[in-house]
């Protein structure tokens, strides 16, 4: 019987390749991206909110009527745009000095919107990217003489252009509330929260 002759070399080399199998394997095990988790929203709220606290509200008055009737439940987001971006169509509550209760109204037009007005009989249209504004039942706002000249003054201020940070909120009655038709263009600072219902 042979006895196998030992190599020095043979050995080093056994216990490097040895060394590498271990580190490729430690490497891969602990480098591997894992799978994202998704996002369950369970009524429209996402389940982590780092940046914004949930409370219920029973709304009052008949502004939003058509989609939020008085007296129904919402969830307000407070805080939720300081991280998420406002988008046309949210339902924001906004903080109006002249009321003791913040104001719930959708965001008609965001920064970067054309808005004008068409001339009719008994008022004016407001047009938004060259067509007639309307509410969620499809019917067209109608301003009447206060509504169109505090708009108009920020269509004239602002070349016809909303700015940066300032948007277009309405309530869903077609002759105008407690919105921008009194107030003019809103800013960003001063909306409170999106409203969930």
């Amino acid at each position: 019987m042979h006895k196998a002759k030992f190599n020095k070399s043979s050995f080093l080399t056994l216990i490097l390749v040895g060394i590498i199998v271990v580190l490729v394997v430690f490497l891969f095990r602990f480098t591997s991206v894992p799978e994202p988790e998704s996002e369950v929203i369970v009524g429209g709220i996402p389940p982590s909110a780092p940046c914004f606290s949930v409370e219920e509200k029973i709304v009052r008055g008949d502004s939003m009527s058509g989609i939020i009737e008085p007296g129904k439940t919402v969830k307000i987001l407070s805080g939720y745009y300081k991280c998420n971006e406002v988008k046309r169509g949210d339902v924001i509550v906004y903080f109006y000095a002249g009321n003791t209760d913040p104001l719930i109204k959708i965001v008609k037009g965001i920064p970067g919107d054309k808005f004008g007005f068409q001339k009719i009989s008994g008022g004016w249209y407001i047009l938004l990217n060259g067509k007639i504004l309307k509410n969620a039942q499809d019917r067209p706002y109608i301003l009447d003489g206060g509504g169109y000249r505090m708009l108009s003054l920020y269509e004239h201020d602002y070349k016809g252009i909303i700015p940066k940070d300032a948007y277009l909120i309405l309530g869903n009655l077609v002759g105008g509330s407690i919105d921008s038709t009194r107030f003019g263009l809103v800013g960003k600072i001063d909306i409170l929260g999106k409203a969930v219902y």
